[in-house]
């Protein structure tokens, strides 16, 4: 009998400088009214977009996307200050979850047009509240709070001057961490979570003495996942190129194979079997991964790297990880943010092209608003 296998999805599991000016939504019984305090509105701003899927000459730079405006009083408007980039988004940009995406946006079918696009890509955020919906309490967010988030893979992305987004999925960002350092921890907490919590059912107190194997352990979810599981007191090994190994030791490390010296899954079975497998890598890793798992003890395998989207009307859609996972990296560990590459808002094109080519030493993080960095 083979130990139990999950699956993880991995995307649902932690003062305003800005010359624009505010935008005051009030909303009365069925009426919205737009007020500024300037006397000229904005409703346009800077954005990258696609107009349909395709490879990375799809992407457009745009001086004329739409505004963000508050639709409901729990939402908040963010200028972005950066935004960092993930696999999924250059999925999205070739049309992965395009079907399920649509449902999310408009599940009664009202747009009949049907169509998403202009696109805003980025899942990763952080920014500057810019103004607050009537039932955002002052005790929880008040215009320049300094926030981030993991967006929601169904909303307007981060790859934006703004961005609006209910206030259930930002966080006060840890001033510790300036907004580039920030841009690289959402997502990929929201994700380990998910992966190693949810999924694997590890927590801070039964993770002691565990022995964790990560394949891909140097890209953006394997570096933060290797903080939280150390914080907590396991065992970790992790599959890396041998460039890489001084990074994933300086988080901690217990053990490091080197995938280019050889197939690796020779020297894996050498060692002592794991409680929990995290597969970053995908491939045909699954065919050999499940015999390092111990026998007969609820050791699991958790892959990354599956058709979730392709599946969710089995699998649901957990709208309160994203949250979970950026929470757990503001207040539950100190994490250490690990940026590999920081790209400006002109160099988008090749900031993806950075992240498609895989072999990833942390996290690609673009540069968007020209507003100082405020970390402490």
């Amino acid at each position: 009998m083979l130990p139990l296998r999950q699956f993880a999805c991995s995307w649902w599991s932690c003062l305003l400088n800005s010359r624009a000016p505010c935008v005051k939504t009030l909303v009365h019984g069925d009426q919205r009214r737009l007020f500024n305090t300037s006397n000229s509105r904005m409703t346009i701003m800077p954005a990258w977009v696609i107009d349909r899927y395709g490879s990375n000459d799809v992407l457009r730079f745009t001086k004329n996307a739409g505004f963000p405006i508050i639709n409901y009083p729990n939402e908040v408007v963010v200028q972005v200050h950066a935004a960092g980039l993930n696999p999924i988004d250059v999925s999205m940009r070739g049309g992965y979850g395009a079907a399920t995406m649509a449902m999310k946006r408009d599940p009664l079918n009202i747009n009949q047009s049907g169509s998403e696009f202009p696109l805003i890509l980025g899942r990763d955020m952080s920014g500057v509240i810019m103004e607050c919906g009537l039932d955002v309490a002052p005790a929880y967010f008040k215009e320049g709070d300094e926030v981030w988030a993991a967006i929601p893979p169904w909303k307007q992305g981060s790859l934006a001057e703004f961005v609006v987004l209910s206030a259930n999925e930002v966080s006060k960002k840890p001033k510790c961490l300036s907004h580039i350092e920030a841009a690289a921890v959402p997502y990929v907490a929201a994700t380990a979570w998910s992966a190693l919590v949810n999924t694997g059912g590890l927590n801070k107190d039964n993770c002691a003495k565990k022995r964790i194997l990560i394949l891909g352990g140097s890209g953006g979810v394997g570096t933060f996942s290797i903080q939280m599981l150390k914080a907590w007191g396991a065992h970790v090994t992790v599959t890396c190129s041998q460039n890489a190994e001084r990074l994933v030791r300086g988080l901690g490390v217990d053990h490091v194979v080197d995938y280019t010296a050889g197939p690796v899954e020779v020297p894996l079975r050498a060692l002592e079997k794991f409680d929990l497998v995290l597969d970053n890598v995908g491939g045909d890793t699954e065919s050999w991964a499940l015999g390092l798992l111990k026998p007969w003890c609820g050791a699991k395998y958790v892959t990354l790297v599956t058709p979730f989207l392709r599946n969710t009307d089995r699998l649901g859609i957990a709208d309160g990880m994203l949250q979970t996972g950026v929470t757990v990296a503001s207040k539950a560990l100190k994490i250490r943010a690990v940026v590999e590459e920081e790209f400006t808002f002109s160099q988008v094109p090749q900031a993806m092209l950075k992240v498609e080519k895989g072999h990833a030493r942390g996290k690609t993080v673009v540069k968007i608003s020209s507003g100082e960095d405020s970390a402490e």
